[in-house]
């Protein structure tokens, strides 16, 4: 720290150490910029502020082709948590578990899409049928050749700040998982010249033949999350979604 930076500290219970560790991973890339972290412990976090401005299309370009580095950037395996980074983690306020995966349709749907669907069914917001059309979905993930992406891991709109030297993000889940999730992530909830950044990223490391069809996939993890933090009117969305999977 230096005479004149502005720092912001964070509460997060429990949560602090998770983000601290995601953020030093993200930043080891070099390829988009994140808040440095001054301190964490368990309860605390100390990072610095951002400043923010209007996004330009050359900084969405540049942010695109950033986070094809930060995603080539890799992970030892589908799950696994930053460096020192804990196995119960979170996303949000919704717990997450960073458990590794050799195969990556079989641990998106252990680790990331049915432990959420069973939540919402034990809270009264699924029933146990509409939670049957998760478990179809699952069933037809395929397969894929991808390696462990090092993903941000809640890459929605209120977590890329826009600066002025371009995108910083902020609060990741970051894990290792599979590309198009943080993509997928953008397109859920729409971000400042999303065609302009999907089209650096593609062009910087292309993207396999049918992404766009399998991102309804990626999306019933933070739909399912969001049904359990906010209740059922994301649960019609998500089942939805479940139904357009295969």
């Amino acid at each position: 720290m230096t005479d004149g930076d502005t720092l912001m500290v964070k509460h997060a219970p429990g949560a602090a150490a998770a983000e601290a560790a995601g953020l030093r991973w993200l930043a080891d890339a070099g390829a988009v910029a994140v808040p440095r972290v001054h301190g964490a412990d368990a309860d605390w976090l100390v990072i610095d502020v951002v400043e923010t401005s209007s996004p330009t299309v050359a900084a969405a370009e540049a942010f695109g082709r950033g986070l094809a580095a930060l995603h080539n950037a890799g992970a030892p395996s589908f799950g696994a948590p930053p460096p020192g980074g804990p196995v119960h983690a979170w996303i949000g306020l919704a717990p997450m578990q960073n458990v590794r995966g050799d195969s990556w349709p079989q641990w998106y749907a252990e680790h990331r899409v049915l432990p959420y669907a069973r939540a919402a069914v034990d809270s009264g917001v699924l029933s146990a049928s509409e939670a049957t059309v998760l478990e179809r979905a699952c069933a037809r993930f395929p397969e894929t050749t991808e390696a462990p992406a090092r993903l941000h891991g809640d890459l929605w709109n209120g977590n890329v700040l826009w600066g002025e030297r371009g995108a910083v993000l902020i609060d990741p889940a970051a894990h290792g998982g599979h590309r198009e999730t943080d993509l997928a992530m953008l397109y859920l909830f729409g971000s400042p010249h999303l065609d302009r950044i999907v089209a650096a990223y593609d062009e910087t490391a292309p993207l396999a033949d049918g992404y766009r069809e399998r991102i309804p996939m990626h999306q019933l993890f933070p739909l399912l999350v969001h049904t359990v933090l906010f209740g059922r009117s994301y649960a019609a969305q998500a089942l939805s979604t479940a139904r357009s999977v295969g």
